[in-house]
């Protein structure tokens, strides 16, 4: 059997809920066929199947972090032994589902990108749409490299995914000064993505932590030298969202190294109808929090462990 194969049948069942016979009817194949699919996805580890205790907090958790941010917030049930990349994983998987149901023909998604945002894209089930667009919304270029495949390839993927047009972002992740960024910022062919950006029905992102668990990919690939670290440090920064660097209650606008960062701020993050951040890990409880007190965030995609720690944590005390 093809792994392509196997792979799309079992996403088809596991994630879009559909029957034997109707993916039988896709794959144009046999039922009998898709259930031999079916049974190599578990046998060959591609699909694991967890049986999660009745007690699980997910629904109350959802209903609190709904409530108190006023927002839409999915929490994903794992198990208390679950490992940072395995609850990554199945935020992932969510995440991944969500998207597939809310992006359609003639819609423009937005993306960042990061380790979670390549765990999403992982995990897509193909899906044809017709007039939609990707875009890119950070740029990724470093010192170390141009960050160009990396971004791209990710970028490409969600393309292929739907079947959508891809803009990529030809941009630094962070300018070394921020008077080439007001230059490039009015060069044509970089305002035609940021045009592509301002359209988006939908943007899709996480937060990145400065230090511990799964680290954000910004801070261990290269982004940022050790000078810039110490500042956002001295300067009381958590985190970022798409490499705009928040402090613990959401602010950013004078926090130095944000007029180099190519990402939108989360003031321009709210001209988007939809705003998907998806969550995993105890270091990002904290960067979690300041996106949620900037506005941010409208829909939050959070596994059980993490959104139990979010609603433990102190709100921050905003001066």
């Amino acid at each position: 059997m093809e792994r392509e194969d196997v792979l799309r049948a079992a996403s088809m069942y596991y994630l879009q809920d559909m029957t034997m016979d109707v993916i039988a009817r896709h794959l144009g194949t046999s039922r009998s066929t898709v259930s031999r699919l079916i049974k190599r996805a578990r046998e060959t580890g591609l699909v694991e199947i967890t049986i999660r205790p009745a007690r699980t907090l997910a629904p109350g958790l959802s209903r609190t972090i709904a409530r108190e941010h006023a927002i839409e917030a999915y929490v994903v049930p794992v198990p208390d032994s679950a490992t940072e990349l395995q609850r990554l994983e199945q935020v992932a998987l969510t995440t991944a589902k969500l998207i597939g149901s809310w992006f359609d023909s003639e819609m423009v998604l937005a993306l960042a990108w990061g380790t979670t945002l390549a765990a999403i894209g992982r995990n897509l089930t193909p899906k044809a749409t017709r007039g939609s667009s990707v875009v890119q919304l950070n740029g990724a270029a470093n010192t170390r490299t141009s960050g160009v495949e990396y971004a791209s390839d990710l970028i490409s993927g969600f393309g292929s995914a739907f079947d959508a047009a891809v803009h990529h972002f030809p941009v630094p992740a962070f300018f070394d000064y921020p008077e080439t960024k007001a230059s490039m910022w009015r060069e044509r062919s970089i305002r035609r993505v940021l045009d592509v950006q301002r359209r988006a029905d939908i943007a899709l992102f996480s937060v990145g932590a400065v230090s511990g668990g799964v680290p954000s990919h910004v801070y261990s690939a290269g982004y940022l030298d050790a000078e810039d670290v110490t500042l956002l440090h001295d300067e009381g920064v958590v985190g970022d969202v798409c490499t705009v660097f928040l402090r613990a209650d959401g602010s950013y606008a004078d926090v130095a190294l944000n007029a180099r960062a190519t990402g939108p701020t989360p003031t321009e993050l709210r001209r988007i109808p939809r705003r998907v951040c998806a969550v995993a890990g105890d270091n990002k409880v904290a960067p979690l929090r300041a996106a949620l007190a900037a506005g941010a965030v409208t829909d939050l995609v959070i596994d059980e462990v993490t959104a139990a720690a979010l609603v433990d944590l102190p709100a921050a005390v905003v001066p």
